[in-house]
């Protein structure tokens, strides 16, 4: 799970680092560009939550301010927007973020008179750049992208993208793996060889889920490996607090209260929340001056939160991937420690929406006990499954990480 503060920041850092650094020399592979290499195998890149673009054509029966557009003639960028993150404007955009959510079918929806769609299915620009501007803020899969081009690999032909609308968990998303299945087969037909995937924070459980429902004659036909970067496999910590009074790290000017009603409308929040399966049961995850929550208590924590949809939606989503079957897949584990984790949350009430932070140890978002649970596909699956710690690696600078790329290199080039 990205901050937009976290996300920005990284962002701004990389536009620094870019200018003096290179990370690979081309020379050194197998594969030159612009000539023909078969042992190259295709890639597909799977984003995190909030890693890549989204696209809203409205027609909408009324707004919530008169500065908000009512009806549009076409579709306009609705993340990353930075535009729309302004004060009073970003109330326009929190009414056409949020999703309504149905207790009877168990499904979201826009609300009335908005459309959303996800734009780039199949192209690498809708998660190299989440500003379609292509400022230097809002650059995500870049670095990557272009290192692999410089290997020999073409943007929208062995190298795609797999966006999806990460405010849902996989169970709302079925046609969308309808055509990552298909262009998997395209793209390993196409080249004679079977896919590398690589995917990031959330997309690893994307992956996952998508993968054991794959039959294993399938994944070994068309699955070479699986690259998993900053995977929180048990959930994360920092979810609470996202539900409970919000995350206003990219928005400071705005009252977190404010973009909580857009925030916890994500199915995908609540599905990230810490699993009791790896998290101990007596960890207070949230306290205030008279309760405390463990990863037993959510039902509670959300009656207590007044925002009870946050329970149905946890139940609706929390077997998705509980048991972390392995994939069945060579697995290459790649995850960040070292850095100040929230693993838990100390507040006054829940209208104090500054709480004291109780940090672990993790990538900065993602906990490092939530991160490593790859190790335990050790002996659980054929494939082998590689463990590689990044320290002080952060969630989302290890996208521009120069070890990050080499390892990527290896998986691709094998020595």
């Amino acid at each position: 799970m990205l901050s937009c503060h976290r996300l920005i920041l990284a962002s701004l850092q990389l536009c620094l680092l870019l200018v003096v650094v290179s990370f690979t020399d081309s020379r050194s592979l197998k594969c030159s560009p612009g000539k023909v290499c078969p042992d190259r195998p295709p890639v597909v890149l799977i984003p995190g939550d909030l890693g890549n673009q989204l696209e809203a054509k409205l027609d909408k029966p009324s707004v919530v301010h008169f500065i908000c557009y009512k009806k549009t003639k076409d579709y306009f960028t609705l993340w990353l927007n930075l535009e729309l993150l302004m004060p009073v404007v970003i109330d326009c955009w929190i009414d056409n973020m949020r999703l309504l959510y149905n207790r009877t079918t168990h499904l979201t929806k826009a609300p009335p008179g908005v459309d959303v769609r996800v734009p780039g299915f199949g192209q690498t620009n809708s998660l190299e750049y989440l500003d379609p501007s292509k400022r230097c803020v809002g650059r995500y899969f870049f670095t990557i992208v272009q290192e692999l081009v410089n290997w020999g690999y073409t943007r929208d032909d062995d190298v795609r993208g797999a966006p999806y609308d990460w405010r849902k968990a996989p169970n709302e998303n079925k046609e969308y793996f309808l055509h990552l299945q298909q262009m998997i087969e395209e793209m390993a037909n196409k080249a004679g060889g079977p896919v590398v995937l690589i995917a990031h924070s959330m997309g690893n459980m994307y992956m996952l889920y998508f993968l054991n429902r794959q039959p294993q004659a399938w994944k070994d036909r068309y699955i070479k490996a699986f690259v998993s970067l900053g995977p929180p496999w048990a959930g994360v910590a920092k979810t609470l607090k996202v539900m409970a009074t919000g995350d206003i790290d990219c928005v400071p000017l705005i009252s977190p209260l404010k973009i909580r009603t857009q925030q916890r409308t994500a199915v995908s929040t609540a599905w990230l929340f810490p699993y009791a399966h790896t998290w101990p049961k007596d960890m207070v995850l949230v306290s205030t001056s008279n309760t405390s929550y463990t990863v037993q208590d959510y039902q509670r924590f959300f009656k207590d939160i007044d925002y009870e949809d946050g329970w149905a939606m946890r139940q609706d989503t929390e077997t998705l991937v509980n048991a972390l079957r392995p994939p069945g897949v060579p697995v290459y584990c790649l995850y960040g420690s070292g850095i100040p984790t929230p693993q838990g949350y100390n507040y006054t009430n829940f209208s104090d929406t500054d709480p004291t932070v109780i940090n672990g140890d993790g990538d900065g978002t993602v906990n490092l006990l939530s991160a490593t649970l790859c190790k335990r596909w050790v002996g659980q699956q054929k494939q082998p499954v590689h463990m590689i710690e990044l320290p002080g690696n952060e969630h989302l600078a290890m996208l521009l990480n120069a070890t990050t790329v080499e390892h990527i290199k290896k998986v691709l080039f094998p020595p």
